[in-house]
């Protein structure tokens, strides 16, 4: 593999930092999936079973916030690995036009840590009504959500305090990488899962303190991903704006180079997040482009001369964005608190939103 794989232990967090509910939760991260991996066997199995069965003419996924995030990993896992058609669901078409659509023969793939966003379930329970199946992954039992699935898969991320969602999205995508390895009967999917917890352990004590300087004084920032690796993008830019106050946006390295790339420059740096498939040398390219049109640029995972280059943990491509995000969010919490702000309180937001 290309890129830094560097295995640079991260620099002591400052007191206030480490002080966070974001950072000892995302710190916890490892432990989670490994207990997530633990528990469940037989409710994997069968639900694998019952989708071969099945043969869904399509995914919908139905999500808001970071869970949505985890709909697009699912998005890029389900398409390149079932190779069944996954599209997102806009809940009020259900919860606010009152509108079904024809979803026999379709699985719905329903996502929330708290399994009580009165969209989601009225988009839930029209789409049963429509025909389709139901899963829904969610990380607290007993809710109107889990009520209304045909088949649950629990995070098991355990109680999260922080208003920023960190271990509770690197659970779901633990677990979407887990459904897709049981619907696919994918043996070496499942076996490198195994390894996951170690490597969220290795990301979590990575060195991206070289971002600090450059985002601390800065407004601004794109952060670019594609394919699998976009939903990283759109989790790691959501963090910045909920937590640092810093107005980032994802993109996707194909969709950057229109439009936006026109507002990238000296005050307006960005942060590309690259995963070893298919995708990796375009947004190498394009990290070098940027280089050379005198934009600040982050890479992590890959190499780019003039880009400050942030190490990341060797991994198979459909697990590195979990890699890479968990590694952000130890710097997501050190760049709030040099930011003057508490991570665990954003303004303005509670930690279950509750939309109509």
């Amino acid at each position: 593999m290309s890129g830094p794989q560097i295995p640079a232990r991260g620099a002591a967090p400052s007191a206030a930092a480490a002080a966070t509910l974001m950072f000892r939760e995302a710190a916890s991260a490892g432990e989670v999936v490994r207990a997530q991996l633990a528990a469940d066997a037989d409710l994997y199995a069968s639900l694998g079973t019952t989708l071969r069965s099945l043969a869904p003419r399509a995914v919908v996924t139905c999500a808001r916030g970071s869970s949505d995030h985890a709909a697009t990993y699912a998005k890029y896992l389900i398409e390149t690995r079932v190779r069944v058609l996954c599209a997102s669901a806009a809940p009020s078409v259900a919860s606010v036009y009152g509108i079904g659509q024809d979803l026999d023969g379709c699985v719905l793939l329903a996502i929330s840590q708290s399994g009580r966003s009165p969209d989601l379930i009225a988009t839930v329970e029209r789409a049963r009504a429509c025909g389709a199946t139901v899963v829904a992954l969610c990380n607290t039992p007993d809710t109107p959500l889990v009520a209304a699935a045909d088949h649950v898969i629990p995070l098991r991320a355990g109680p999260e305090r922080s208003v920023a969602a960190t271990k509770s999205y690197l659970a779901t995508l633990a677990a979407l990488a887990r459904f897709v390895a049981a619907w696919t009967d994918d043996a070496v999917l499942a076996r490198d899962l195994g390894g996951l917890p170690a490597a969220l352990d290795r990301a979590w004590q990575l060195d991206w303190s070289a971002a600090l300087e450059l985002l601390a004084g800065v407004e601004h920032l794109y952060v670019v991903g594609r394919g699998l690796g976009l939903a990283a993008a759109q989790e790691v830019a959501l963090k910045f704006k909920e937590t640092c106050g810093l107005h980032a946006e994802a993109f996707s390295g194909a969709e950057v180079r229109h439009g936006p790339f026109a507002l990238l420059g000296r005050r307006f740096p960005a942060m590309i997040l690259a995963q070893h498939d298919a995708t990796h040398d375009g947004l190498a390219a394009l990290a070098l482009d940027l280089v050379r049109q005198g934009v600040p640029t982050l890479v992590a995972g890959a190499a780019a001369a003039g880009a400050t280059e942030l190490p990341t943990v060797a991994c198979r491509a459909e697990l590195e964005p979990m890699l890479q995000v968990a590694t952000a969010y130890r710097l997501l919490a050190e760049l709030a608190v040099r930011r003057g702000l508490d991570p665990d309180q954003p303004p303005h937001l509670r930690k279950v939103t509750e939309t109509v």
